[in-house]
């Protein structure tokens, strides 16, 4: 993206604010992807009511609005369950005030056996794990979002795309990954000739769209044809993606051992 000369200059840190913030191509144009609550980014211009901004994580540009936007704080927990919620007090059955998604990265204030404070309020402890913490299995992060419906550009648990749920599935397990699947098929894991014996945590790709392995014989994605992350017969997969005009299997690819 060539940023627009007009627009004012900065370069300020700051962190998403908002449950879900919708990144755009343009000011109130196209949604690209979602940032998440937390998520660092640099702040490289003003636009009106609008900012582009570079996410620390993965360099992705776009524009999203000011409001959703706050300064940068050094994160103590992330979200290590699907979804989970803000509650007003620290007890199951006070009034929960916002929705937070896998990855949202939190400070706590305080901590209890059950509960963590939060400027946003109290979150259960099953649902968090220290920032430091980091998970070993790719496939058990993807399996956490079996039925999540398929959005393209969506990056939560409410609406995800093919790229971004192999995204959660390596950077839960500190394993460097990009955001968009011509980019995960450049970079991720080391290539393999096809027809090499498929390994759980392996990875699939096809011209715009990436799965991963979950059994010699099955994959996870999140795809357009099921509207949704499902588990599917990797040969029904490949039968079905060709069937329907998008090719054949363009690359498979083996992740590290995290």
């Amino acid at each position: 993206m060539t940023p627009d000369p007009d627009l004012v200059s900065v370069d300020e840190p700051m962190q998403v604010a908002a449950p879900i913030a919708e990144l755009r191509r343009t000011p109130s144009g196209q949604r690209d992807r979602q940032f998440i609550y937390g998520a660092p980014v640099t702040v490289l211009h003003h636009a009106g009511d609008w900012r582009l901004v570079r996410a620390e994580l993965d360099g992705y540009c776009g524009y999203v609005t000011a409001d959703a936007l706050g300064p940068r704080r050094a994160a103590t927990h992330t979200v290590t369950a699907r979804s989970t919620q803000a509650y007003e007090t620290p007890h199951f059955k006070s009034t929960d005030q916002m929705n937070l998604t896998f990855g949202s990265k939190l400070v706590a204030k305080s901590e209890t056996a059950t509960f963590i404070e939060t400027e946003l309020g109290h979150i259960p402890r099953q649902h968090v794990h220290r920032i430091s913490d980091t998970a070993t299995d790719p496939i058990a992060i993807a399996s956490l979002f079996l039925g999540t419906p398929y959005l393209w550009g969506g990056n939560s648990a409410w609406g995800l795309d093919c790229s971004a749920l192999v995204q959660f599935a390596c950077q839960a397990c500190a394993i460097p990954c990009p955001g968009d699947s011509d980019q995960q098929e450049a970079t991720l894991g080391e290539a393999l000739p096809i027809g090499t014996p498929y390994q759980r945590g392996d990875l699939l790709f096809w011209k715009g769209h990436v799965a991963l392995v979950m059994t010699p014989t099955t994959i996870i994605h999140a795809n357009a044809g099921y509207m949704a992350t499902v588990e599917e017969d990797i040969e029904d997969a490949i039968t079905r993606i060709e069937a329907q005009g998008d090719g054949l299997v363009t690359a498979h690819k083996r992740l590290p051992k995290p």
